[in-house]
């Protein structure tokens, strides 16, 4: 005579408990036809921690508009700086041949204002070439480079800025572009594209 099973809820009859689908405890293992992990968050191998799991930071894998448009502002920085080396250099020689043309009848404090704007000018055109090498050079780098790379862009920026405030209003094309570069710098895309792995 054989007894009805005393536990509704257990395995079938010839069946060892914890084996097969009805063997599973709730919450243990993937639902029946479904991947291991199936909508439900997945921890992942690497970044930062956040609220208890380890959550994988996204890295752009091409350069994002912002950044792109913050290379093209330093090229076209770079060209405005070549447009006034150009001028500077041709005030500069202007000044110098009018210092030679100067006779011993000239006064002297003519001459000394030659001197000065001559000095000057000379001030300027290492800046601009100073300038216009460093903007090539950050703008080139874009592509490749890490996180040092934005931050002197950054500093970059700041330097354009405060230079073109003290020859306002000629350089409010470069405060302008200045603070576009700054801006899309230092931006969390421009971050998360300078700081991604490289291998």
């Amino acid at each position: 005579m054989s007894y009805p099973n005393q536990n509704p809820y257990g395995p079938p009859p010839g069946q060892q408990p914890g084996y097969g689908p009805q063997g599973q405890q709730p919450g243990y293992g993937p639902p029946q036809g479904q991947q291991p992990g199936y909508g439900y968050p997945q921890q992942q191998p690497y970044g930062p921690y956040q609220g208890g799991q380890m959550m994988q930071q996204q890295y752009p894998t091409v350069m994002p508009g912002g950044v792109k448009a913050a290379r093209v502002m330093l090229f076209v920085l770079a060209g405005l700086n070549l447009i006034g080396l150009i001028l500077a250099v041709a005030g500069l020689g202007s000044v110098s041949k009018a210092s030679h043309e100067a006779t011993l009848d000239t006064a002297a404090d003519n001459i000394t204002a030659m001197n000065i704007g001559k000095g000057v000018l000379i001030a300027v055109i290492v800046l601009i070439v100073i300038f216009t090498v460093v903007a090539i050079t950050l703008a080139l780098q874009f592509a490749n480079g890490g996180s040092g790379v934005r931050v002197g862009t950054i500093v970059f920026g700041v330097a354009d800025i405060m230079l073109s405030l003290c020859t306002f209003p000629f350089g409010l094309v470069h405060t302008v572009l200045g603070i576009i570069v700054l801006v899309f710098v230092a931006k969390d895309e421009g971050n998360a594209w300078f700081n991604r792995p490289r291998y």
